[in-house]
């Protein structure tokens, strides 16, 4: 992403009827250069560079036929999959409602329930050759606590990746500060020939999340 001169920074003009932490957010939304570029770019979030990024670096999206977008809300990974693999079969899973997208098989309802990798492996008419984890659990404060619930996302994702890829194929999955632990990398490290962890630029400096990336599944 391109960034242009420094502007000076804007802040919130009124902060009646919100709380310090509402005020925060919004004046770092309002400075955030890739929540304008998003803006500019029609992407419906700023997260859609976290995947451009690592895209630029790993190159996750040559040739991709069949991807599965876990967490989709509200879209932003699944627009830059589809401006940079156009003839891919799409689907995506979240608890929230997603506006439609072109091209884009959406399901709303928990990943995690027991019919959820079914219907998605279902629905993209065979095996995926990438699949993408934005999920994190809601937070509840409580620093291990919100960091044992987002793994255990994580590993659900990275079972349904080993159960489903193609060979050859990659999962990508956001994770926190830390990264992976031992045995979801353990798991990893068998089924795929390269695991690396990343921080893409377009994660904000003081975020915890990571992403970890693992390509050339085996099987």
């Amino acid at each position: 992403m391109t960034r242009g001169s420094k502007e000076p920074s804007k802040r919130v003009k009124t902060a009646k009827g919100r709380t310090a932490s509402q005020v925060r957010w919004l004046e770092r939304q309002l400075n955030d250069p890739y929540v304008k570029q998003a803006k500019a770019d029609g992407y419906r979030s700023r997260a859609a560079y976290k995947l451009i990024e690592l895209d630029e670096r790993f190159g996750l999206l040559k040739g991709a036929k069949r991807v599965v977008d876990l967490g989709i809300a509200p879209g932003g990974w699944a627009q830059v999959v589809r401006a940079k693999s156009p003839k891919a079969e799409v689907v995506g899973i979240d608890l929230l409602e997603v506006e439609p997208l072109e091209g884009v098989t959406i399901f709303q309802m928990d990943f995690m329930a027991d019919e959820a990798p079914a219907k998605l492996a279902e629905a993209l008419g065979g095996p995926p050759d990438l699949v993408l984890s934005d999920m994190a659990a809601n937070t509840v404060g409580h620093k291990q606590t919100d960091h044992l619930r987002t793994m255990g996302l994580v590993e659900a994702a990275a079972w349904f990746a080993v159960e489903n890829l193609a060979p050859g194929g990659a999962f990508v999955a956001k994770v926190l500060a830390g990264g992976t632990d031992s045995d979801l990398l353990a798991l990893l490290k068998k089924h795929f020939t390269v695991v690396k962890h990343a921080k893409p630029p377009a994660s904000r400096k003081g975020s915890s999340e990571w992403y970890v990336i693992a390509q050339g599944f085996k099987g």
